[in-house]
C-alpha cells in the first residue's frame, strides 16, 4: 500500500500602489536591476528579456529623479514583474 502525499504549494502575488522609488541599484551585469520601493524593500526587477530589464531601470530612475510613484506587481519569485509609472 503506498501513502499518499498531500503537497501545497502557495504562490504569492503582491500588487502595490503608488510608492516612491527609494534607491536604483544596477550593474554591468546583464539583466541586474534593483529597486528599492518604500515600504517594500529591495525588489530584484524580473528576468525578462534584457530590453524588458532595461525599460524598468529607465522607469525606476525617472519615478526616483522626478519625485513621482510607481505601481505594480511583485511575483511568486519575489521578483518585480509588473511596473507603471
Amino acid at each position: 500500500m503506498h501513502a499518499k502525499h498531500l503537497i501545497t504549494l502557495k504562490i504569492t502575488i503582491m500588487n502595490f500602489s503608488n510608492k516612491k522609488v527609494l534607491r536604483v541599484f544596477t550593474s554591468p551585469h546583464s539583466k541586474n536591476v534593483w529597486g528599492n520601493i518604500e515600504t517594500i524593500g529591495w525588489k530584484k526587477v524580473g528576468q525578462n528579456s534584457t530590453d524588458g530589464v532595461t525599460n524598468m531601470a529607465i522607469i525606476l530612475n525617472a519615478a526616483r529623479a522626478n519625485n513621482k510613484t510607481v505601481s505594480g506587481t511583485i511575483d511568486a519569485s519575489n521578483l518585480i514583474s509588473i511596473l507603471y509609472l
